[in-house]
């Protein structure tokens, strides 16, 4: 059976993997994030938030009620990245034009004419035709579920003493 705290371990590692991928793809690369892209990164720092304290605090009645809200926010993270790849493979239209950030202070229109332009509907980067927000629903929405299935089969790592 599969134990609580490898759950534990899966809720916390699997988040900061995937958004440590994106941080590198982004300033490693040069794969710059599209409005749903950063969508995508908040459930994951969310769920890396709520598994640490569960991490630390070992075996307390309500660490597995962190570890259930962190695998939810994964959850949450995989479904706007299948949105996204739908937008991208043009199954459904997005929510929103494509948007860039620009820094405050300093001459906006110098800001405007060398941000990067950065399209929702156009995957900077695919793998067998699969993009990073496919990538992202893939992995996201199956580390969730098993999460969640690890947590309901697991026994409390007291069980095994």
């Amino acid at each position: 059976m599969a134990s609580v705290r490898k759950a534990n371990w899966l809720a916390f590692l699997m988040p900061a993997g995937l958004l440590g991928g994106a941080l590198i793809s982004q300033y490693g690369f040069g794969l710059y994030p599209c409005e749903m892209c950063m969508w995508q990164r908040w459930p994951h720092l969310a769920a890396i938030i709520l598994a640490l304290p569960a991490l630390l605090l070992g075996s307390k009645s309500w660490s597995k009620l962190l570890v259930v809200a962190a695998a939810l926010a994964i959850l949450v993270s995989g479904l706007i990245g299948g949105f996204h790849a739908g937008v991208e493979y043009d199954w459904w239209e997005g929510l929103t034009s494509c948007a860039t950030s620009i820094p405050a202070g300093g001459d906006i229109l110098d800001s405007i004419m060398n941000a990067p332009l950065v399209r929702c509907d156009v995957a900077p980067w695919s793998l067998f035709g699969i993009s990073l927000a496919g990538y992202n629903f893939l992995l996201s929405v199956s580390g969730a579920i098993l999460i969640l299935v690890m947590l309901m089969t697991g026994r409390k790592d007291s069980d095994y003493v």
